[in-house]
């Protein structure tokens, strides 16, 4: 199954860690199925038609009401090949309650069977015996049987050097595979000792080239919230003046507009008097209201993000206090929402907002602290 998430609930006050994919359930009514969503949690519930648990699970598998694979699919051919095919096992009710009892361990932070092969890889290799061979096994056979093709990451040689591994001397591997040999156990663990340079060596890569990465947590997600002020703007707004309504001067374009809105919406009018009627608006909601009615400029389009850059840039350099206000968000994401703009510029719900004045104002943050720094002198 492809899961997807995060997702979470809230019990007693607490954060319950979630994730969820697709499976089929049977209609009530009459015998055809529907695609329907499955949900996990770290606790162990289930939920899908009704809230349960892994037990129930089964249960609903077991009657048919909920089925892993779409009913009507035709069935994989039983005489397929195994060793040389690149298709998963079929996916069934039991391995499929295999893989989400898995999830539920991941969703709780404990190993899980992958964790606990990739464990036991690393004891044989450290010790090649058959004991360990045996523990190997168990641990491969552990994994989810439609999962297995997939548990190593490689797409080219798959789950191959696991499979002959845990296939005795003198059997063939799958029963229609290559027969299993020291020499090709041989092989098998070289494999598995090349990963592990191969991982060494991208470990040693990514530590020079994301040298700079930031280290530790980063600042929590700032969230400007558009809030409306019947009465005139409080005495202290605080991070309130990051809004592109908030009043205050601004000079651009050898113009001084009486807040960002008015700047961005008259300078949108392709009419030098419309330009002149939104410049003078009362508000910055009469303005914005004004210019979304005028007949825009041709190459607006072109403009717009540039024009709202110079607009922020010049409002926040303009105003030493407002520049204080921008740099005490320190490096948090700055989320800006409202109803007011349209999703281009907020960071609207369902992924469908680009956030681009959020994103801005990030970039104007980290242009006025770099006017801040001193740098070394030529001598």
């Amino acid at each position: 199954m492809s899961w997807r998430g995060p997702t979470h609930r809230v019990v007693g006050g607490e954060r319950i860690d979630g994730a969820w994919c697709h499976v089929w359930r049977r209609s009530p009514y009459h015998e055809e199925y529907f695609v329907e969503d499955l949900v996990v949690f770290a606790d162990g519930a289930v939920h899908c038609e009704e809230r349960t648990d892994l037990e129930g699970l089964e249960k609903l598998l077991g009657s048919g009401r909920i089925s892993v694979r779409n009913p009507d699919a035709p069935a994989r051919d039983a005489d397929a090949p195994k060793w040389g095919s690149r298709s998963p096992e079929p996916c069934t009710s039991e391995s499929f309650l295999l893989e989400v009892a898995d999830k539920v361990e991941e969703l709780s932070g404990r190993p899980t069977t992958r964790d606990r092969l990739q464990e036991a890889i690393g004891r044989y290799q450290e010790e090649p015996s058959e004991a360990r061979r045996a523990l190997l096994r168990d641990a491969y056979l552990a994994v989810p049987p439609h999962l297995r093709i997939y548990v190593l990451g490689d797409m080219d040689s798959l789950d191959r050097p696991l499979r002959i591994l845990v296939t005795d001397l003198g059997e063939p591997v799958d029963g229609d595979g290559p027969v299993a040999t020291a020499a090709l156990h041989r092989e098998a663990l070289d494999y598995f000792r090349r990963r592990d340079e191969s991982v060494r060596r991208a470990g040693e890569w990514r530590a020079v080239r994301h040298a700079d990465d930031p280290e530790g947590p980063v600042e929590p997600a700032l969230v400007s919230n558009e809030v409306g002020y019947p009465r005139g703007w409080p005495e202290k707004p605080g991070l309130f003046v990051l809004r592109n309504d908030y009043p205050v001067p601004v000079e651009f374009a050898g113009r001084t507009y009486a807040s960002v809105l008015h700047g961005y919406w008259a300078l949108s009018a392709a009419d030098a008097d419309d330009h002149d009627r939104i410049r003078a608006a009362d508000t910055p909601h009469e303005a914005q209201m004004l210019g979304g009615r005028a007949v825009r400029r041709d190459d607006w389009p072109e403009l717009r993000l540039a024009v709202m850059a110079g607009l922020l840039r010049a409002k926040f350099t303009q105003h030493p206090g407002l520049t204080e206000v921008l740099l005490s968000t320190g490096d948090a994401r700055i989320s800006y929402t409202g109803l007011s703009d349209s999703p281009y510029w907020t960071d609207a719900r369902d992924d469908r907002g680009r956030n681009w004045v959020g994103r801005l104002l990030e970039l104007v943050r980290s242009e006025l602290l770099l006017a801040s720094v001193s740098w070394p002198t030529a001598e």
